[in-house]
This record gives C-alpha cells, sequence and structure tokens, in this order.
C-alpha cells in the first residue's frame, strides 16, 4: 500500500518561479535556467513513492535537492508545482487549518540540530506536540514515558537537555516525533552532527526501533555508507532531480548512469549483504515441548541434514542438536531433547555477511539467525554464504 505519491514535484526559488517552471518542462538544466533568469532549481520535476512500513532514505550530496523535497514534503516549503499525496490527499491543495490537523496526525519531524526547549525537562520536550493537541496531563506523561522507554532513555524524564549527550538528545527529538504516533515520520539529515560511534549507534537503534513499530519512515541523508545500511529502498538525487530509484544492492550493481557508477565505485557492496540476506529457511526445526530425540532424528534424515535447531513454543530459539547425538539418546531409551541439547550460535538479522566469515570457521555447524525478539528466522550454511558474497567480489577465506 503507498502511503506517500510525490508526482511531478518542482521547487523553483526566486521572484518569478513560473518562468522557471516553463524552461524547466522545456527540459533545461538546473545550471542554465540559473545563468539565464537568476532563479533557483531547488526539486526538478520529482516523483517517488512510498509504501506503508517502509525505510525510504533520500540522499545526495549538498545542494542535491533533498532537504528541499523533505520540506516540500510537510510543506514547510510549498512547491512550484506538482503534487503530494498522503493516504490519498494531496496536501498541496489543503488550507492552513486542513495542513495543521494532517501534520498532528500523519507527520512527524526529527530534525539535524535537535531543537529541543532548552528550559524545558525531557518530559516537557516529549510533550511539546501534545500540548499543542490540548492532551490532558496525565495522558501526556503516560505517553512521553513510553517513547522515551522505546529510545532507551527510561528515568531521564526529569533532566535538562543540557544534562544529555548528543545522541541521548536526538533520541529526545525522535521520542518527540513518535509521541505523536505519526504515521509518516520525516528525518532530515538526523545523524550527521552526531560523531562518527554515536552515529552508528543511532543507526542500529532506528534499525531495532523501525522492527517493532513499522513506522513509514523518509530519512534524508548525504552519506551512502549510512543509506545504504538504513534504506529499503534509496532515492539518488543530483541537481535536483532524481537520478535513481532502487534497493541498495540495485544502486551498487545497476547503476543508471555514469554519475551512479562513480557515486558508488568506492562504496565495499559486500557491506550490503547482512545475515538476512545470505540466510536460507531451515529444512526442519524441532520444538522442544513436542518433539523427543526420535522425532528430531527422523526430521534431519528426511531432509539430510546432520544437525537441527530446536525451539521453543513462542518461536525462540532453545538450542540445537546434533544427529549422533539424538542416534544415541534413542539407543539409550531418552525421550527428552533437553539431555542432548546444546547451545546454539546465533546472529542478528542484519549482522554484515563478511562477519559472519569467522564464526563459520569457529563451527562445523551452521549459524542460527533471529530477530530483535530472539525469534528463530533462519540459518546460514558455509555453502550460501560463500555464494552470495562471492558475487561481488573476492571470496574470503574461512
Amino acid at each position: 500500500m503507498k502511503k506517500l505519491v510525490v508526482d511531478s514535484v518542482t521547487k523553483i526559488f526566486g521572484s518569478n518561479p513560473q518562468k522557471g517552471l516553463k524552461l524547466v518542462r522545456e527540459g533545461l538544466d538546473k545550471e542554465t535556467i540559473f545563468n539565464e533568469t537568476g532563479l533557483g532549481v531547488g526539486v526538478n520535476q520529482a516523483s517517488f513513492s512510498a509504501n506503508e512500513g517502509e525505510l525510504l532514505v533520500i540522499m545526495g550530496l549538498s545542494g542535491s535537492g533533498k532537504s528541499t523535497l523533505v520540506r516540500c514534503i510537510n510543506r514547510l516549503i510549498d512547491p512550484t508545482d506538482g503534487s503530494i499525496l498522503v493516504d490519498g490527499v494531496d496536501i498541496t491543495k489543503l488550507d492552513g487549518p486542513e495542513l495543521r490537523k494532517l501534520r498532528q496526525k500523519k507527520l512527524g519531524m526529527v530534525f539535524q540540530n535537535f531543537a529541543l526547549l532548552p528550559h524545558k525537562t525531557i518530559y516537557e520536550n516529549v510533550e511539546f506536540g501534545l500540548d499543542l493537541m490540548g492532551e490532558n496531563a496525565a495522558k501526556k506523561r503516560e505517553i512521553s514515558e513510553s517513547m522515551l522507554a522505546q529510545v532507551g532513555l527510561e528515568g531521564w524524564g526529569d533532566s535538562y537537555p543540557s544534562q544529555l549527550s548528543g545522541g541521548m538528545q536526538q533520541r529526545v527529538g525522535l521520542a518527540r516525533a513518535l509521541a505523536l504516533d505519526p504515521d509518516i515520520l520525516l528525518m532530515d539529515e538526523a545523524f550527521s552532527a552526531l560523531d562518527p560511534l554515536i552515529r552508528r549507534d543511532m543507526q542500529d537503534e532506528l534499525i531495532k526501533l523501525q522492527r517493532r513499530m513499522h513506522k513509514t519512515i523518509i530519512f534524508i541523508s548525504h552519506d551512502l555508507d549510512e543509506a545504504l545500511k538504513l534504506g529499503d529502498r534509496i532515492v539518488l538525487m543530483k541537481d535536483g532531480e532524481i537520478v535513481q530509484i532502487g534497493t541498495p544492492e540495485e544502486i551498487l550493481t545497476e547503476p543508471a548512469n555514469d554519475y551512479v557508477k562513480r557515486f558508488v565505485e568506492d562504496v565495499d557492496a559486500t557491506k550490503v549483504l547482512t545475515a538476512e540476506n545470505v540466510m536460507k529457511k531451515a529444512e526442519a526445526v524441532a520444538y522442544i515441548s513436542a518433539d523427543g530425540p526420535r522425532a528430531a532424528l527422523r526430521k534431519m534424515r528426511k531432509n539430510s541434514i546432520s544437525s537441527i535447531f530446536v525451539l521453543g513454543s513462542d518461536q525462540a530459539l532453545r538450542g540445537i542438536v546434533h544427529a549422533s547425538d539424538a542416534a544415541k539418546a534413542v539407543e539409550a531409551g531418552s525421550r527428552k531433547l533437553e539431555d542432548i541439547m546444546k547451545p546454539a550460535r546465533s546472529v542478528s538479522a542484519n549482522t554484515p555477511a563478511l562477519e559472519l566469515y569467522p564464526m563459520m570457521s569457529e563451527s562445523e555447524w551452521p549459524l542460527a539467525v533471529i530477530d530483535d525478539q530472539d525469534e528463530f528466522i533462519g540459518v546460514v550454511v558455509s555453502g550460501n554464504l560463500i555464494a552470495a558474497v562471492a558475487e561481488y567480489g573476492p571470496e574470503p577465506s574461512i
């Protein structure tokens, strides 16, 4: 389901934007239009859509038009031409009260510079939008406590922004945006002001948060590595125009033109692959509450595998059973998997594929892949890992 549709949006800066719009439609580029008219083309006929629950990254170098475009989406800047549909409603046609109502219910914004109120507590900063909506005090506090817990700041509500690090302040900005429960979250260079280590931590936190909350997120970035890490898809811009839209893998392996090719040529494509990309579905699993050694051994024989992962009724990974141990248990008359179950080595779904190599070398058994709820979702075997990574370059030695 398409949550956001941007159709031929153009933004011209200057005293006679319609003149610039005419030249844009004639196919003139940004530099030519500026030289002839003095008008600035911020965005040039941009079209894309974002699906519900998708994390879409709009990226490009300084001056590419990405921040102008995201400000058009929530109409902090009015586009010169084009339409922007949120759940089928064209927000370019809304009047002031209608637009404010839509922003309160549909759109949240996280800024690069945190934009916290220094004289207010963290609770009060998170509750700021709820204040404007007239929410009562008890409900505001309930929501702010919940949102601070979501972003890992439980217990910090009575502090002030000056008492928090940069990363913590950005978490407050994120909690404030989430407090209104927006359908679409707009994040404009949200992590670029942070130190590299804190920035990576915030990227990881956003990925975890997205898996829990499934928001539609439009994330603006000038950092290709960040875009590759975060984006379900990437919208790449240059000189106000969209030059390519695709998944991280498509951007890296199928560049649309020479500009994109140069843009991505220094990126290690293998960094895009994660455990989730290289895993496969398990041929069979055993359940600790239902299966014994005989049932586990039967499943292994039927699927020609030498080990089997053991799950609880909640799909959580409990361990692994090897065929030789199961066979011995059957001979001994044992009926409990717990007696022969060994700890299973697991990795999260977003673990970079290259990090899996040393793990595989330390064990003769497959790696289990789990999600953020510790539920088992797949298995990594050496053959699949080697085949996937080999497509992108020299095969690392195991």
